[in-house]
C-alpha cells in the first residue's frame, strides 16, 4: 500500500474516533446532567411538599392552642413574647460589643433597625387597616402596638393642631438592665433616629421625626428619651 494512502487512512480513522468519542462523551454528560436535574427536581418537590405539610400541621396546632387561651392569657403571652424579643435584641448586641467593642455593635444595630422598623410598621399598619396617609393619629395607634409598648413605660402627646406628636419613654428597660449590670448606657440616639424616622415614614410618608432628647444627648431629665413627629402637608 502506498505510504501516503496509509497515513491518510490512519488520519481519517483517528478523526472518526475523535468524533464518536466526543459524541458519546457529550451524550454521557447530557444523560448525567438530565439524571442530576431529575434528582434535584424530585428533591425540591419533596422538600417543598414536606415543608408545606409541616408548616400547615404546625400552624394548625398553634392556632388551635392559641384559640383555647383566654384574653388575659393571650395578653400575658404577648408580654412574654415582647420580653423574649428584647432579650434576643440584647444578647446579639452584647455579643458583638464584648468581642469588637461598642462602635462595631452600634453599626450592626443601626443596620438591623433600618430593615426591622419598616417591617414592624408595615405589619402593624396592615393589622390596624390604616390608610396610606394615616396621619399622626394613625401613628399614635401604631406606636402603641410596637413590641416596646409592652415593655417600656411611655406616653404619647398629640398636639392640639394635629401637626405634631411627641413620644416620650419614661422608663427604658434596656437602659435599666444595663445600669443593673453596671454597663455603660446604650448610646441609642443614632439608632433611635433610624428607628423612629423609618417607622413614622412607613405609617405616613409625610411624617418626619426629630430627636428631642436621647442618650448620649440628654436634654430632658424627666424621661429616658423624647421624639417629636411632624406632619408635613
Amino acid at each position: 500500500m502506498n505510504i501516503s494512502l496509509y497515513i491518510f487512512l490512519v488520519i481519517i480513522f483517528v478523526e472518526i474516533y475523535h468524533v464518536f468519542a466526543l459524541h458519546f462523551s457529550l451524550t454521557f454528560r447530557l444523560i448525567s446532567y438530565i439524571c442530576m436535574l431529575d434528582l434535584i427536581t424530585q428533591y425540591c418537590y419533596s422538600t417543598i411538599l414536606y415543608s408545606y405539610l409541616y408548616e400547615s400541621f404546625f400552624a394548625m396546632k398553634q392556632n388551635n392552642f392559641l384559640n383555647s387561651l383566654t384574653k388575659e392569657e393571650l395578653i400575658k403571652l404577648i408580654e412574654a413574647y415582647s420580653k423574649n424579643w428584647l432579650a434576643m435584641d440584647g444578647v446579639w448586641f452584647q455579643s458583638i460589643e464584648r468581642k469588637f467593642g461598642m462602635d462595631e455593635a452600634m453599626h450592626h444595630d443601626r443596620e438591623a433597625w433600618k430593615s426591622f422598623t419598616i417591617t414592624e410598621a408595615r405589619r402593624i399598619k396592615q393589622f390596624l387597616g390604616l390608610p396610606e396617609h394615616a396621619g399622626l393619629e394613625g401613628l399614635a395607634k401604631a406606636l402603641q402596638l410596637r413590641f416596646y409598648a409592652n415593655i417600656n413605660n411611655d406616653e404619647i402627646i398629640l398636639g392640639k393642631d394635629n401637626k405634631t406628636l411627641v413620644y416620650r419613654t419614661l422608663e427604658c428597660h434596656v437602659q435599666t438592665a444595663r445600669k443593673r449590670k453596671q454597663m455603660e448606657y446604650h448610646p441609642c440616639k443614632s439608632v433611635g433616629i433610624i428607628e423612629y424616622s423609618g417607622f413614622a415614614k412607613t405609617i405616613d410618608e409625610r411624617i418626619t421625626c426629630e430627636c428631642l432628647s436621647c442618650y448620649p444627648d440628654i436634654t430632658d431629665n424627666s424621661c429616658c428619651c423624647a421624639w417629636q413627629f411632624t406632619l408635613n402637608e
